[in-house]
This record gives C-alpha cells, sequence and structure tokens, in this order.
C-alpha cells in the first residue's frame, strides 16, 4: 500500500500563486508515476500533471500548461504542483495520486491510478 496525503490548497485571488504538496509513505518502490488531478462541482475528475519517478519526465495538461508545474523533491517521496497565473476556472479540488504501471499513452487516465490522497481545495477569486 502507498499512502498519499496531500495539502497547500487554499483561496486565493485571480493571477496568485499556490504551491500544492503531496507526500508518499508505505511501499514507495512500487510507484511508477505520480500525478495531480482536480475535480470541479458537477465535473469530472481531470489530468493535470504527471511525473514519472524514476527519470522525472513530467507532461501537463494544456489547460495549464506555462502556468503549472509538477516537481518531485531530490531523494525524497514529495511532488509538488506549483500554481502560478490562477485563474476562477482553476477553482476545484486537487488530488494527488500514485500509480504502479502506466499505458504505452503515459498516465494521463484516472484509471491507471490505484492511491488517492485526500484532495485539497483550491478556490480562485476572480
Amino acid at each position: 500500500q502507498v499512502q498519499l496525503v496531500d495539502s497547500g490548497g487554499g483561496l486565493v485571488q485571480a493571477g496568485g500563486s499556490l504551491r500544492l504538496s503531496c507526500a508518499a509513505s508505505g511501499r514507495t518502490f512500487s510507484i511508477y508515476a505520480m500525478g495531480w488531478f482536480r475535480q470541479a462541482p458537477g465535473k469530472e475528475r481531470e489530468f493535470v500533471a504527471e511525473l514519472m519517478w524514476n527519470g522525472g519526465r513530467t507532461s501537463h495538461a494544456d489547460s495549464v500548461k506555462g502556468r503549472f508545474v509538477i516537481s518531485r523533491e531530490n531523494g525524497k517521496n514529495t511532488i509538488y504542483l506549483q500554481m502560478n497565473n490562477l485563474r476562477p476556472g482553476d477553482t476545484a479540488v486537487y488530488y494527488c495520486a500514485a500509480s504502479s504501471g502506466c499505458s504505452a499513452y503515459g498516465c494521463q487516465a484516472t484509471s491507471l491510478y490505484q492511491y488517492w490522497g485526500q484532495g485539497t481545495q483550491v478556490t480562485v477569486s476572480s
């Protein structure tokens, strides 16, 4: 089992920044990739960013590219999501997730993730 604890959400004005954190513990050797997803009220959970555990390759959704950056602290089982130039449309509950294996197309589908954090609320006011 892998346990994930995500944090760092809050209320921010449009144009502001937040940094989310996600600490992984337990069987972290089984992690192949980690990701951030978000879910707004009445909408499906959507992919935000992914990071390959070995090698560190990352990718970001088009909607956040150039504004959000996923990263991993060197030598530690913690990932971050730096969010800049936030918009009201970014308001959602943000979840970190861990996957033990991805498809040939990457790790952007929620079904590929076995472990999830509890979620942290991000609210962007206009």
